[in-house]
């Protein structure tokens, strides 16, 4: 993988400012447009994966992108689910042995219990953090079809089999992380520009480490071979 490019590419195209710019504006319209920022970012893995020339999306797709989006976003719920279920488990806990005359060794129960579901959690989206990115370039690589992208053991096996490379998406994710606030250091200007280039790293990303995955090659800025019978390139 490239790690370096994920960070350049925008650069090579002498619309950036224009189309970060339509995406960072996107951002501030709540749902919808995170949606559509959602679908322009898969799309510029999707474009990764086939080695397209043009890599960075103009927004004149913007119905695609959206209901890609939309489909991504059921995607990243589904497996978020479990963390969302026990923080409000772990939340509940808290909130009843707060208003509630206990025993000690009740509360002591109820308290080890919530640190519990905390740790689990913990490593739930840490795990969740190295599959998402596998699942939604599969989901987009399969013409968009959720079930591809809640296909665990495909997904599992993605990452399972190439984890350096899913491990080299969660470091980005880490430096994109910084990245981002830096917007808000221009009067909160910047984040226009800032949050849309996020997404557009991260999306470089997944298609690379989805690419080296599925043995596409992205030297060539051709379309992979056809599969044999029996293989699945796109995962």
């Amino acid at each position: 993988m490239d790690f370096g490019k994920a960070f350049t590419f925008v650069f090579d195209d002498e619309s950036w400012i224009t189309k970060l710019l339509i995406g960072g504006v996107l951002l501030f319209i709540p749902i919808i447009g995170w949606m559509a920022v959602l679908g322009w970012m898969l799309e510029i893995g999707r474009r990764v994966i086939r080695g397209d020339a043009e890599i960075l999306p103009d927004w004149n797709d913007f119905g695609t992108y959206l209901v890609r989006g939309l489909k991504g976003l059921i995607v990243s719920l589904v497996y978020y689910l479990p963390y969302i279920l026990l923080s409000s488990c772990s939340y509940g806990i808290s909130i009843w042995t707060s208003n509630s005359t206990l025993s000690s060794g009740v509360e002591t129960v109820a308290t080890l219990v919530s640190l519990s579901a905390s740790c689990v959690n913990f490593v739930y989206s840490l795990v969740v953090a190295f599959l998402i990115p596998a699942a939604l370039m599969r989901f987009t690589m399969h013409d968009d079809d959720i079930a591809a992208g809640l296909a665990l053991g495909k997904v599992i096996g993605l990452v399972k089999d190439n984890f350096s490379a899913y491990l080299i998406v969660f470091l980005g994710s880490v430096v994109v992380s910084f990245i981002i606030p830096l917007g808000l250091l221009a009067v909160c200007v910047g984040i226009l520009i800032t949050f849309p280039y996020g997404a557009a790293i991260m999306g470089h990303l997944y298609g690379q480490a989805y690419a080296e995955a599925t043995g596409s090659s992205l030297a060539t800025g051709t379309p992979p071979a056809a599969p044999a019978a029996s293989a699945d390139w796109e995962g």
